[in-house]
């Protein structure tokens, strides 16, 4: 434990050092007239230290509350976070292809006008729905996959959406350098491995959302990866990324959007950002169950341990201050 605040130590006690002072300063005012007041001044006739317990009291609750004051926390502590919400595996193409523009029809502009300026890629528009998403689902635990020629974790699922948002941020073109191809089925693979490993004891709805801007042309078959989801109990929604109409109607694709839907997910073609934004909601009418998770807090406040102590203690002042034994008749 540490103090966010030490310094009012400081001044805590010099307003005690000061209170007392003034205290034997007005109390060495008080006088008697009886010569044979020295007497009362010896060992049978001075009180029991007992009757000085109130003060005692006083005085610990005044620490206490010092204590309190100084904003007292853990730098490190493990808490449990419950949650009604939903396992989800963001699954992201980072094939070469996701560099292209977002918008096809800026794309058509600049042929007939070379000088207008580069519209937002693919991968930047997609990153911005992600981040939105993450942010919206605030009761989801998250994680996040991408994928080109091979599938990489970049993060587990976690409630920490900040710390996720960040490694979106990170994600660019350069994280898989030297891969270009779309592993529709080695990403989705993943992600099915991430929710299992992650799952709950007490179960859950688990999602997988996979965005993607083309055609499966390496790794695994993809409707096979989509039959262990379905073995799993996982749903899949595909979310197209600017898709080409050509490419759309591949016999490939077609046959990865009907088994996506059949297995009850959803499929959205999404052809600008606003499009991006809408698919990426398709999650918030699945059912929700709770998830428990056990975070890492920093700096954890703590005035509660003594602040309640203090409050005890002036309780306790005031209670032995209407005991007969302890009022000062002086």
């Amino acid at each position: 434990m540490k103090f966010l605040t030490p310094e009012l130590a400081w001044w805590m006690a010099a307003g005690i050092a000061v209170a007392a002072l003034l205290r034997w300063l007005l109390r060495r005012r008080q006088f008697a007239a009886s010569t044979s007041v020295r007497w009362l001044g010896g060992a049978a006739y001075r009180a029991s230290a007992l009757r000085r317990l109130p003060m005692a009291v006083l005085l610990a609750a005044v620490a206490l509350i010092a204590g309190a004051l100084m904003q007292p926390v853990l730098p490190y502590s493990e808490a449990e976070v419950s949650s009604r919400g939903v396992d989800i595996v963001v699954v992201l193409d980072l094939s070469s292809s996701m560099q292209e523009e977002m918008d096809l029809k800026s794309v058509e502009q600049r042929v007939r006008n070379p000088s207008m300026p580069p519209g937002e890629t693919r991968l930047d528009a997609t990153k911005a729905a992600i981040k939105r998403f993450v942010r919206g689902r605030r009761e989801d635990r998250i994680g996040l996959v991408v994928f080109s020629d091979n599938a990489y974790v970049v993060s587990p699922l976690t409630f920490d959406h900040d710390y996720l948002v960040q490694y979106v941020d990170m994600v660019d073109e350069q994280i898989l350098q030297g891969e270009g191809q779309t592993a529709i089925g080695e990403g989705l693979s993943l992600a099915n491995y991430l929710l299992s490993t992650m799952a709950r004891p007490s179960g859950g709805q688990q999602v997988i959302v996979l965005f993607t801007d083309g055609e499966n042309n390496r790794g695994r078959d993809p409707v096979e990866a989509l039959g262990d989801s379905r073995a799993a109990n996982i749903r899949v929604h595909m979310v197209g990324v600017s898709l080409d109409p050509e490419i759309e109607q591949r016999t490939e694709v077609r046959r990865l959007m009907q088994a996506i839907v059949k297995d009850g997910g959803k499929y959205y073609n999404a052809t600008s950002s606003r499009d991006l934004d809408a698919a990426s909601r398709l999650v918030d009418s699945v059912e929700k169950s709770v998830l428990v998770s056990r975070v890492y807090v920093r700096n954890a406040p703590v005035y509660g341990w003594f602040a309640l102590p203090a409050l005890l203690c002036l309780a306790g002042a005031v209670a032995l201050r209407a005991v007969p034994y302890f009022v000062d008749h002086t």
